[in-house]
């Protein structure tokens, strides 16, 4: 009898510490950033989380931030060689504490982000040119695509996506790159012009794995490229033109409806009633300025065929307050968008200066990942690169989002299960106080208190 409560005690015991558990902590004094940090035995909390991997859900693509022109610029320019290698590998490996960034996202042309305004085939005012005569990727090679390739290199798994803010002008209602409509005739040069993207940067070793209609459709900046399509304009290209075409072609990028905020719902769920344009569409991809995030599940509840995107989002000096800044990032973002579907997850500029830019018109205060001063080389990682880095550096491509239950005001929490089999857990704390909570999963219960807007990212 001695033997067998020995054996059960031993039993008892393994189950509770099957695999070591790590922990790494960001607290919103910064005295922990992603540092390591100690899990308790199973104590009295205030919450228990319940890890169930065989509820899955999504597979994960990745997190990562936009390779605008203006962040490929600064990177190329505003660091020497080695720095500058460093900070990408630091960005897309997870080698020596990296954040293994898995996805980025593309400009086709100019945005606010670019030292100039320019598409990939300007005319003269008042000239055209429907067959593409003129397209050409010189803008794209000084620093964007040598900065792709060089995340590409890093890490090949990289999947890269890409948007248009504007149409040429010559296609549009304003002759113009700012503000205006896609003129009608121009629908198939349009669909001809994201085509002949993909191809040129495919020929460049870059493949885009898949392309939104347009950035924010239902926006007319007045002083930066932008183009208005109402979901009747979108259906009309991607079933009649791009869909076509690609598909001519056989080619595999995908489309991307939508690509605008959380609060109109309405939009893309208008233009996925088109069936035509409907069965080339294999995603709805969204952005955080406007909304909530349950727009998402809104959506995907009538077409759960379609998977869901996270594409844009942007930090700024608006909200430089960590204990704010952080958990809104990570309740929204990191946790609410996934818990919402999301197979991917973006930030927007990968990295600015100290000004905010290089930037031409639009947000003038907006932050990147990194801030990089060019005048001295130095590198500042910013709120985002923490909270994206609590993702990227421990939820692989491929991992499968897992049922995670247990709630108490103030936790926010989502689990994945990575291909290697291995679980990460991130919990993040909006609350005034610290809060203790138990983990349950299979061959595991452990507790962990965390502190006030802290964010901690279990693995085990």
């Amino acid at each position: 009898m001695k033997t067998l409560i020995l054996a059960l005690t031993a039993a008892l015991a393994g189950i509770a510490n099957a695999d070591p558990v790590r922990a790494f902590l960001t607290t919103a004094d910064q005295r922990n950033l992603l540092s390591a940090s100690a899990v308790g035995t199973p104590a009295k909390a205030d919450a228990v989380i319940r890890i169930d991997p065989r509820r899955q859900h999504q597979r994960m693509a990745g997190f990562g931030a936009a390779i605008t022109e203006g962040s490929a610029w600064l990177i190329r320019n505003g660091l020497k060689d080695k720095e500058r290698d460093a900070l990408m590998r630091e960005l897309f490996t997870r080698e020596n504490g990296g954040i293994g960034f898995e996805l980025t996202r593309l400009t086709i042309g100019a945005s606010d982000f670019s030292r100039r305004h320019y598409s990939l085939d300007d005319m003269p005012p008042g000239q055209t040119d429907p067959e593409l005569k003129h397209f050409s990727l010189a803008p794209e090679r000084q620093d964007v695509i040598p900065a792709t390739k060089q995340a590409l290199a890093l890490n090949p798994k990289l999947q890269v996506m890409a948007s248009p803010w504007s149409a040429p002008g010559w296609m549009k209602t304003t002759d113009s790159l700012v503000q205006g409509q896609l003129r009608p005739e121009f629908y198939g040069a349009f669909a001809n012009y994201m085509v002949r993207y993909v191809e040129a940067m495919g020929a460049e070793g870059i493949p885009i794995f898949a392309l939104t209609l347009q950035n924010e459709p239902h926006f007319e900046p007045g002083d930066y490229p932008g183009m208005r399509m109402t979901p009747r304009t979108r259906a009309d290209v991607v079933g009649r033109h791009l869909g076509p075409l690609l598909k001519a072609k056989g080619m595999k990028t995908q489309i991307l409806e939508w690509d605008h905020n959380w609060d109109e719902p309405w939009s893309p769920l208008s233009m996925l009633s088109d069936a035509t344009a409907r069965k080339y569409v294999s995603g709805v991809a969204w952005h955080c300025y406007a909304g909530d995030v349950s727009a998402q599940s809104q959506v995907a509840q009538h077409f759960p065929e379609l998977d869901v995107w996270f594409t844009e989002c942007s930090g700024g000096e608006w909200k430089p307050q960590w204990a704010e800044t952080l958990p809104w990032l990570m309740r929204n973002l990191i946790i609410g968008s996934t818990r919402h579907g999301a197979r991917g997850v973006l930030m927007w500029n990968l990295a600015l200066d100290p000004q905010h830019g290089p930037h031409l018109g639009g947000c003038k205060d907006c932050r990147g990942v990194v801030t990089i001063d060019p005048k001295t080389g130095q590198i500042t990682r910013n709120i985002e690169y923490y909270a994206f880095g609590h993702a990227s550096r421990f939820v692989h491509q491929g991992a499968r989002r897992v049922d995670s239950r247990g709630d108490v005001k103030g936790l926010d929490h989502v689990a994945f299960t990575n291909p290697d089999g291995s679980t990460a857990l991130i919990v993040s704390n909006s609350a005034g106080e610290a809060r203790r909570f138990t983990v349950q999963a299979p061959g595991q219960r452990f507790s962990y208190e965390l502190p006030a807007s802290g964010v901690v990212t279990l693995v085990w």
